[in-house]
């Protein structure tokens, strides 16, 4: 059953856009949708108003018959494959929409949405307080020290997460630029990207895709134990992503990471859209954006493959070389020569 098949019942209009949070909001009903939905808050969009993205996108599957995809706005766009992901996810649902009056559908994402705010949630909570542990040198403490129930002093207000959290550009270690980030008359915008994304912290501006997004702090729980993070042996690094049936890391869960860990490391209370301070949403776009761009697609391919080598080290997406002098090698080799020889005499 394809997306693009009639559908009987859609709402009236647009919401708002879709790839937005919506305002805080608690669902009562209880539904398999909710529990179903936390990781793909997780892999797959993590800031999204999903009523909007179901019933924006139940109304683009009737415009896309006679407009192809490619010609509506990117952030239509880019709003469409979430949902096509969405539904790819979660086998049946495209039918209980198509079937659903225009309450049910709207119900169905406030569902979708209570299970991506509770994977958010469980993901806050947690790095918290094991993001100390990650920054922590081994043998060391964080001096002042931080605590573990409380952020009111991480962000700039803190040598160490300000360091962290300092974007690529400025000098953390120029008392002038340290003020002005802890009193805020320096703002950060969203796109102005933390030097931890960095590894080493290090960047290098003739090369900027040198180390990016690279650092192992970002190898955090939301895909694996937090023992991981230490160096735990690969053969179990894999931790909670393999709980949900994951074998390789999806690009987009990249940005859902970094995002998370810069949001834990900052001293902001809560993950909201009107958080001025982190401006987490801008952030987390800025992030798709370079994702998604076709003149990207190397570096991001070098970037996946990194990571899968981290997360699942003896998954086949981790493509490692071929061992030479191995059995297969040389049985890749004479197949080689054998087509060589075979279009020589084609040729000749």
């Amino acid at each position: 059953m394809t997306t693009k098949e009639a559908i009987t019942t859609i709402p009236s209009k647009h919401a708002a856009s879709a790839l937005q949070m919506r305002p805080r909001k608690k669902a009562s009903t209880s539904d398999p949708l909710i529990s179903h939905r936390h990781h793909f808050g997780q892999t797959v969009f993590a800031l999204c108003n999903y009523p909007s993205l179901v019933t924006n996108s139940i109304l683009r599957l009737e415009q896309i018959k006679d407009t192809p995809l490619e010609d509506f706005p990117a952030e239509e766009q880019r709003e469409h494959r979430v949902f096509e992901q969405l539904l790819d996810s979660y086998p049946g649902l495209l039918e209980r929409l198509k079937t659903g009056s225009e309450e049910e559908i709207i119900h169905v994402g406030e569902l979708i949405g209570k299970g991506a705010a509770g994977t958010r949630g469980d993901d806050t909570k947690m790095l918290k307080s094991a993001v100390l542990d990650w920054i922590t040198l081994k043998g060391a403490a964080i001096q002042p020290p931080l605590h573990r129930n409380s952020k009111i002093d991480r962000g700039f207000n803190h040598e160490l997460t300000g360091s962290l959290l300092c974007p690529v550009g400025l000098d953390w270690k120029d008392a002038e630029t340290r003020e002005s980030l802890r009193s805020g008359e320096m703002l950060v915008c969203g796109d102005q990207w933390p030097i931890f994304l960095y590894a080493h912290h290090v960047f290098d501006a003739e090369d900027p895709w040198c180390g990016l997004f690279r650092n192992h702090l970002l190898v955090c729980h939301v895909f694996t134990s937090p023992s991981s993070v230490n160096k735990e042996p690969k053969a179990t690094r894999s931790g909670n992503a393999c709980f949900h049936g994951m074998n390789s890391v999806a690009i987009v869960s990249i940005p859902c990471v970094v995002t998370q860990v810069r949001f834990a490391l900052s001293s902001s209370l809560v993950f909201s859209r009107t958080d001025t301070t982190m401006d987490s949403e801008t952030f987390y776009h800025s992030l798709l954006d370079l994702f998604e761009d076709p003149d990207e697609s190397k570096e991001v391919d070098d970037l996946l493959t990194w990571w899968n080598h981290q997360v699942f080290p003896t998954s086949s997406a981790t493509k490692q070389p071929i061992s030479v002098n191995s059995a297969l090698s040389k049985i890749r080799l004479k197949c080689m020569a054998a087509k060589q020889a075979t279009n020589w005499n084609v040729t000749s």
